[in-house]
């Protein structure tokens, strides 16, 4: 109750702030539009739908791309971690192409797939599998050997060490990996809408950027703050109370 309170007064100060920027008329209010301005924005795309419209298409090719890049993330990430080899290359490839900023793969996408979907999934999935394949790797490789030796000794063989004891053990690391995944994944589709233009959807980032296009700035600031929203909320709900029971649980919380 007392962060909630402190980060409800936090946000109310900066609206306020924000507020007396605007009536000293510090910028123009082309540049600066004013947070009611903005939130009738907000208020008329809502009625309209093209808010919800926008985000819900946005938030489908994000999870599709994002499934599919865990999904096969995760068990790259094990055989890096496994096999020397696979580490020597497919790691340092993964180490590499992870500190690749988002809006690179938009250029290679148009090039190989066009203006479609297939460009939009392409980029977010390159955002995503990186970042998961390294914390998989880093998780296997840190689990506590006195699991592995304990299982063994109880019987366990390879096959049950790894289902039973290995991947629970690396959960905590394999959902920092996705918490980061969700992160770049988010960055480089927003980089892939404003690029991209596909008639069949317009996403949350080609608001945006009809916005920068209209020179209106209370829709290019609404959309922001609508993407910062999702950001967080996916943050709070899927990813800190799952992150915070498996540290719980296998004793890694600090």
């Amino acid at each position: 109750m007392k962060r909630s309170l402190t980060a409800f007064l936090f946000f109310a100060a900066l609206l306020a702030a924000w507020q007396v920027v605007f009536q000293a008329k510090v910028w123009s209010p082309v540049l600066a539009p004013s947070p009611a301005s903005v939130g009738r924005y907000l208020w008329n795309a809502l009625r309209d739908g093209t808010l919800e419209g926008s985000t819900l298409v946005t938030m489908k090719r994000l999870f599709l791309g994002y499934v599919i890049g865990i999904a096969a993330g995760v068990p790259l990430g094990m055989l890096t971690a496994q096999f020397r080899a696979m580490r020597d290359t497919l790691g340092v490839l993964a180490l590499g192409l992870q500190g690749l900023p988002s809006v690179c793969w938009v250029p290679l996408a148009l090039l190989w797939f066009g203006q479609s979907e297939g460009a939009m999934l392409f980029v977010v999935v390159m955002g995503t599998l990186w970042s998961v394949i390294l914390a998989t790797d880093s998780g296997v490789r840190n689990v506590n050997p006195i699991y592995v030796r304990a299982a063994r000794t109880m019987g366990s063989r390879r096959l049950h060490t790894w289902v039973m004891v290995i991947m629970p053990a690396s959960l905590p690391f394999i959902v920092s990996g996705m918490k980061q995944g969700w992160a770049f994944a988010w960055r480089s589709l927003m980089a892939a809408e404003i690029f991209v233009t596909i008639l069949t959807g317009f996403g949350l980032g080609q608001l945006l950027h009809y916005g920068r296009e209209l020179n209106a700035m209370d829709q290019v600031i609404g959309i922001m703050l609508v993407i910062v929203f999702i950001g967080l909320l996916a943050d709070k709900v899927l990813f800190s109370p799952w992150e915070s029971f498996l540290h719980r649980r296998w004793g890694t919380d600090k």
